[in-house]
This record gives structure tokens, C-alpha cells and sequence, in this order.
């Protein structure tokens, strides 16, 4: 008897072992097929449209990200572009400390100057290190300003798990960090709010032409991310590599509408980098399929009760976007409006009226709200009698 209450006892701490354990799912590393899905020991797919986590892999391990920092850079001077601080065709003057700078670089000389747009096509299809501090210094004035900056527009943007150093990633310094998943959260950024980067990172070769006090030369920039030639639909976006980072890649692809981003971080050569990029990108185009309300139903106006105005416009607080990971294709979308039919004054801009239900085959896909696009006071006496007087 004794024997059988101890082996219980075994049984039971056993069994609460494997329960506080913590496990992944087959969808955090693997296909459906149970087969590990990339190499590398740290690995995201992302959706950029509504920004879902299809596939993920340590996505929050702290590692050197190497050249995919200049991601962070590019925002910066996309951000500049944005708000009419530079412009494309600025000139950059190339400074000493920026053309010291070793690593992947175009061979900027001291003085040489070029255009912004030049300047970016060298940071994201060669991956230019002189190019990167030139524009830092160009727009901060000092690289250490627009680090801070950097770091600035990571907190921003929620990466918690990232701290920049440099703007271009050489740095081998143990402060210099991010994760798969924060390299995820900045390509979505840079992709979806300044889409126009994708024109040069899709471009494989192209020339620019150094002007110095030793004459006119030209120099080829090659795109580093061989995805671009390599798979069907790639159109950027950064490659990364140092002795401590080892092989990086944020590798953004298209296919059908869908936009996907495949991050890929301390593979142990170029070729794994590539090929679990590949396999991320291959699994996600399988499983994924986006519903986009393009077609936005006109909405009505509400009356408004004892208001200064009769009626008070309608607006969607946003477009509805369905990701469905589960292999099937979308199709059959039915809205269903549901909204107040009068309102008492006064009413605010911005408060919720209703929302838009959005469903197939009696599964709802999701809801958007419908809010007052205005500010409707409630009537006074003068009001009223001028309504009165009008009306006469």
C-alpha cells in the first residue's frame, strides 16, 4: 500500500511539472506538418496590412541586428520628407567622420556630395554606412542626435525589447540591440507608412555617379537582399550581417493582395537567411487570406432632437480588415448597420452612434464603429425662434 501512495504521489507532482512548464504551440515554430519551419534561431512572419503574427520564433530574444538598423534610419528620414524638412532632391555633404566609416559602404569621399534620394537608394539597396551617417548628420546635425532619435521613434512605436546606438548597425556594442519581433514592428512602419521605400528597395542594380576633386566616376550599387531575384513577389527591404549578429534579413513580399513580412535573425550563413525567409514567406501565403471593405457603404444622417441642427453626419472610425490564417478563402461578406435612429442634443464629434457588423455563413468576421462626424449643440430659445422664423 505504501508503495502505490508514493507512486501516486510521483504521478501527481509529475503531472503539475509538465502543467507549469510553459510549451509552444506547432504554430509559434513549426508548419501544420509539425516540420520545423526555419533554422535560424529567431524567426517572424508578419501580416503588414493589420500587422497579425502568422509564425513566430523567439520573437522577443535580444540580439545585434547589424545593417537592419538602417530600417530605423530610413523612417527617420522618411518622417523628415513627410513634415517638408528635406526634400528629395537636397543636396548631402559627405563629412569626414561619415566617410571613415568601414563595413558595407558605397566609398563616399570627404566633401562628395549627392542628392537625399541618392543617398537612400545607397542605404537600402547597397546598405551604405557612409550614406547613413551623411544623412544623420545631415538632418541632426550629429549621428548621436538622430540615434537618440531613433530611439525616440522605437519607444513610440511600442519596441520595448530595442535600444539603437549607431544608424547604421556596425556598432559592436552590447547596447546596440532589438528583436525579430521589433525589426517586424519598424518594417510594418516604414512599409505602410511610406510605401514609396519599396520603389528602391525592389531595385536590384542601378549606378550613381561620384563627383570628388579627383574627377567623375561611376559606382554600381547591387541589392544585398538576393530575394529580390530569387522570389516570386519580393520587393525589399534589409539585409544585415556581422561577426556577433551573424546573418539578418526583414524580407517584405506581395502576392494576391497581401503583403507579408519575414524576419529572419543570427542565421548561421547568407544561404540560411534567404531560405528561411523563403519558407516563412511560402507558409504565410498559404494560410492567408485578406478581406478589405473597399466598398464602404454610404451612411445616413441621424435627426437630432432639440438640436441647432436637424441632422448630424455619420463616419466609420476606420476600414474593416479581416486576416483569416486558416487556409480559407473569404468570400460571401455581409454588413449589417446597426445605429440610433434619432439622438437628443447635443451631440459630440466623435462619440459612437452604431457599428458595422461584418459576417459570412453566420460566423462574424468583426465590427467597425460608426461615429458622429460632428458637433450638433442643443437648440436655444433664439434657436428655436429663428427655426420658427425660417419656417414662416
Amino acid at each position: 500500500m505504501q508503495k502505490k501512495w508514493i507512486s501516486f504521489i510521483c504521478s501527481c507532482i509529475l503531472i503539475a511539472v509538465f502543467l507549469a512548464t510553459p510549451f509552444k504551440t506547432w504554430a509559434q515554430t513549426a508548419d501544420d506538418t509539425g516540420a520545423v519551419l526555419i533554422e535560424a534561431p529567431e524567426g517572424v512572419l508578419m501580416e503588414a496590412q493589420t500587422g497579425t503574427i502568422i509564425f513566430e520564433k523567439e520573437k522577443d530574444t535580444k540580439r545585434s541586428p547589424a545593417s537592419i538598423t538602417k530600417i530605423m534610419t530610413l523612417i527617420l528620414i522618411f518622417d523628415a520628407l513627410d513634415k517638408g524638412n528635406l526634400k528629395m532632391d537636397d543636396i548631402v555633404t559627405t563629412s569626414a567622420y561619415a566617410k571613415s566609416m568601414g563595413g558595407s559602404q558605397v566609398f563616399l569621399e570627404e566633401g562628395e556630395t549627392q542628392t537625399v534620394e541618392t543617398m537612400i537608394k545607397c542605404i537600402v539597396i547597397a546598405s551604405g554606412n557612409d550614406a547613413s551617417v551623411a544623412m544623420a548628420e545631415h538632418i541632426c546635425g550629429s549621428e548621436q542626435e538622430f540615434v537618440n532619435r531613433m530611439n525616440e521613434r522605437a519607444a513610440g512605436l511600442g519596441m520595448k525589447n530595442t535600444h539603437f546606438v549607431d544608424c547604421c548597425g556596425l556598432t559592436d556594442s552590447q547596447d546596440h540591440y532589438t528583436t525579430a519581433g521589433d525589426i517586424a514592428i519598424m518594417s510594418r512602419e516604414l512599409i505602410t507608412k511610406y510605401p514609396k521605400i519599396l520603389e528602391y528597395s525592389s531595385i536590384w542594380m542601378e549606378n550613381i555617379t561620384h563627383v570628388t576633386k579627383k574627377g567623375s566616376s561611376e559606382f554600381c550599387l547591387t541589392n544585398t537582399n538576393k530575394l529580390i531575384r530569387g522570389y516570386e513577389g519580393c520587393v525589399g527591404l534589409k539585409t544585415g550581417s556581422t561577426s556577433i549578429a551573424k546573418y539578418c534579413l526583414s524580407a517584405v513580399a506581395q502576392r494576391n493582395g497581401i503583403t507579408l513580412i519575414a524576419v529572419v535573425m543570427a542565421a548561421p550563413d547568407y544561404k540560411v537567411r534567404f531560405k528561411d525567409a523563403a519558407a516563412m514567406l511560402n507558409y504565410g501565403f498559404s494560410k492567408c487570406s485578406l478581406y478589405i471593405d473597399s466598398k464602404m457603404q454610404k451612411l445616413p444622417e441621424i435627426p437630432v432632437n432639440k438640436g441647432r441642427e436637424k441632422t448630424v453626419p455619420l463616419i466609420y472610425e476606420k476600414q474593416f480588415q479581416y486576416l483569416d490564417t486558416n487556409g480559407e478563402k473569404i468570400s460571401g461578406v455581409h454588413k449589417k448597420l446597426r445605429i440610433h435612429r434619432n439622438v437628443d442634443a447635443p451631440v459630440k464629434k466623435g462619440e459612437q452612434a452604431g457599428e458595422m457588423i461584418y459576417y459570412t455563413d453566420n460566423k462574424e468576421l468583426g465590427r467597425v464603429k460608426i461615429l458622429y462626424d460632428k458637433t450638433v449643440p442643443k437648440a436655444t430659445y433664439k434657436d428655436c425662434l429663428k427655426q420658427v422664423l425660417d419656417m414662416l
